[in-house]
């Protein structure tokens, strides 16, 4: 088993690679981390892929949105050409890289023992249609038991939990997307989570204060923080008992920690 934290790659190794494709995903395994984390969407003919945004203008210089083209049309789309502009010092040319669909992602981690952090991109109109995508995908694949589904969109969480109770799910919060109240208080972040029945609390890392995280552990829930690129974090963490870290650079993550772990094993 993986010390804790565990080092989760945002997008894949998407310090290194364009994030969200098959590229990135590679380099995270390749970099040691204990899983991904990737958004899903659905295409026009209710495909679920693997892309953050809502349209290709970021990643794949076109202004079409996801929702608006079939899978065949999505999936032909360059999504690696943007990195190498924006990383001329990358060594690699992640030219052709294309979205993958969930299917892709799936069958890619069932050769190792990774944890996937699923994030539903979902807006009300396709809450239903996402989660019944994503659960029926799962029930199809046997890393079922190593996906968490997780989603800002609570209902969309408690979705999933309608359609398969034993997914595992995870609450997602960020700071602009919470009133005032829920800012200052665990305790509210932690029975909104649990009113879903999600079993992990994804904190973005300004809300992860210890009042906060302790609130959560005591209420039996695992704790994820993201998305963290500093190394002291490892210490934070460790220190808190928090879970997992999301991170763009699992890498540097992965040594970090081992390096701390070294460091607190010879006293």
């Amino acid at each position: 088993m993986s010390p804790k934290p565990l080092i989760i790659g945002h997008r894949g190794a998407s310090a290194i690679a364009p994030e969200n494709t098959l590229a990135a995903f590679h380099r995270a395994l390749d970099s040691r981390a204990d899983g991904i984390e990737f958004d899903v969407r659905l295409t026009r003919d209710a495909v679920p892929v693997v892309i953050h945004d809502d349209n290709l203008k970021r990643t794949g210089s076109r202004p079409d949105k996801v929702a608006e083209l079939s899978y065949e049309e999505i999936h032909e789309v360059d999504v690696g050409s943007w990195f190498n502009q924006t990383h001329p010092s990358n060594n690699s040319d992640f030219s052709g890289e294309r979205i993958p669909s969930l299917e892709e992602v799936l069958k890619l981690f069932e050769s190792n023992h990774a944890i996937l952090y699923l994030e539903m991109k979902s807006d009300p109109l396709q809450r239903e249609q996402l989660a019944q995508a994503c659960c029926d995908h799962l029930n199809r694949s046997p890393v079922k038991n190593r996906v968490v589904v997780e989603c800002f969109d609570l209902l969309s969480i408690a979705a999933v939990k309608a359609i398969d109770p034993s997914i595992r799910t995870a609450a997602l919060f960020e700071p602009h997307l919470l009133t005032t109240p829920l800012l200052t208080s665990g305790r509210r972040l932690v029975e909104q989570a649990l009113t879903v029945e999600a079993e992990e609390i994804a904190l973005h890392h300004r809300l992860a204060s210890k009042g906060v995280v302790a609130t959560a552990k005591t209420a039996g829930l695992k704790v994820v923080v993201w998305t963290v690129d500093r190394s002291d974090w490892i210490h934070r963490a460790t220190s808190m008992g928090v879970s997992a870290l999301i991170t763009n650079d699992p890498g540097m993550m992965v040594q970090q920690r081992q390096s701390f772990l070294s460091t607190q094993n010879s006293f």
